[in-house]
């Protein structure tokens, strides 16, 4: 098992999952389209890759489309071009539809640039006509077609930028419902999965009903078991000796199974061990590392990678409530509901409803893993996070009761 601490696993460096891998095949199998759901760094790519090679084995045809960097309709259907590019049916099918643009043979051109001659060929008034074509292809190619869209929900907010935005967002959701949704069991089956929630959002937009034919799914975390047998597994693997106790003190002390943490943990305490000259890790190494290094600089980037996708999942006003909620939590230990009210009285003279905003923040932080609620508080379920951001805050966070009672 070959350590991965920043790109997705597959086959024999895929850790795990096997249950939540067999209820995915079974929705696949029975033609059933899935919204994958689960916090940062879970292992969501991982799982829907490790998947399509799967059952590419049982004689499926498996796409991955990341639509990140899509701003329109327009770029996400190039964006499934591309990732059709290597089946030659479904790349020629759709040149064959295009072939104003397409002068060559598909054979003659790399995915990239297949991509750039379909995107010449659409605008607003042509994208629905041959995004519908595209999806005939994929109905009518001789393998059943798994298609997995990544980043879906960051396209959508990029789209809500645009003038008019909601209203694409909803006529985008609406179209693509209904044209997987137009060629019964021959239909592609759709998994859409994002680092940022699309059921918060589509919420926000009042438009629930857009994504209802996508089951939800939601990856958990590991266990502790499996947290301590996967951190084994890779001492294993990579020759480093572990004293006793060390694999469930690194579970400890990250305080929830998240694959990433895991595999990051193990990747500082070897590099720890090799920098004291040795090949051992001792219990008294997983505090040392864990401050030094996990909370250090470096992992401070893991941070703003966080911060980043939190950002990219709320507007401007939501996203600076979610950052006072956040700083609460992990300065005071928890966010409050005295607390809440306190923030709601701060920003309720330059926040168009405050309390509704806090609402929608808070909807955002417990689904995509940063907080749970906890006897009417909420809290950080990871104490990784919680120190990630302590350090962020506490040199600048005052408690929200205290700023409520220097303003009265």
């Amino acid at each position: 098992m070959k350590l991965s601490t920043g790109r997705w696993v597959s086959g024999n460096n895929f850790f795990n999952r096997e249950p939540e891998l067999q209820v995915l095949e079974t929705r696949v199998l029975e033609g059933n389209h899935t919204l994958l759901t689960g916090q940062r760094r879970m292992g969501k790519t991982s799982i829907a890759r490790e998947l399509g090679r799967r059952l590419e084995q049982k004689g499926w045809t498996f796409l991955f489309a990341d639509v990140e960097d899509a701003t329109c309709p327009e770029d996400f259907l190039a964006d499934i071009v591309k990732a059709a590019h290597p089946v030659r049916s479904i790349a020629t099918s759709v040149a064959d539809t295009m072939k104003r643009w397409f002068s060559e043979n598909v054979e003659e051109v790399g995915a990239s640039e297949f991509r750039v001659k379909f995107r010449a060929g659409l605008d607003a008034g042509n994208w629905r006509r041959h995004g519908e074509e595209i999806i005939r292809n994929l109905a009518e190619h001789d393998q059943p077609v798994l298609l997995v869209i990544d980043e879906l929900p960051i396209f959508l907010k990029r789209m809500l930028l645009h003038e008019d935005g909601a209203v694409r967002v909803e006529e985008f959701l609406s179209w693509l419902r209904s044209v997987v949704q137009g060629f019964d069991n021959r239909s592609p089956v759709l998994i859409v999965s994002g680092s940022i929630g699309l059921a918060p959002l589509v919420r926000r937009l009042r438009i629930a009903d857009r994504v209802n034919h996508l089951d939800p799914f939601r990856l958990g975390p590991w266990s502790r078991e499996i947290s301590v047998a996967c951190f084994e597994c890779l001492a294993q693997s990579n020759g480093l000796q572990i004293e006793d106790g060390v694999s469930q003190a690194v579970f400890d002390t990250l305080g929830l199974g998240i694959p990433h943490h895991v595999q990051t943990f193990f990747a500082r305490l070897r590099e720890f061990a090799l920098m004291q000259g040795r090949n051992r890790v001792a219990v008294e190494d997983v505090e040392t590392v864990y401050r030094t290094s996990l909370l250090g600089p470096a992992g401070q980037n893991d941070l703003v990678h966080y911060e980043s996708r939190l950002k990219d999942g709320l507007d401007d006003e939501g996203f600076s409530m979610a950052m006072e909620i956040l700083a609460e939590a992990s300065t005071q230990d928890r966010f409050t509901p005295a607390a809440r009210r306190c923030l709601e009285q701060l920003y309720a003279k330059t926040v168009d409803d405050a309390r509704g905003c806090i609402a929608d923040a808070l909807e955002v932080l417990i689904h995509d893993g940063y907080l749970e609620e906890v006897d009417q508080d909420h809290v950080f379920p990871s104490r990784l996070l919680k120190d990630w951001w302590a350090a962020r805050f506490r040199d600048h966070h005052a408690p929200l009761q205290s700023r409520v009672s220097a303003d009265t």
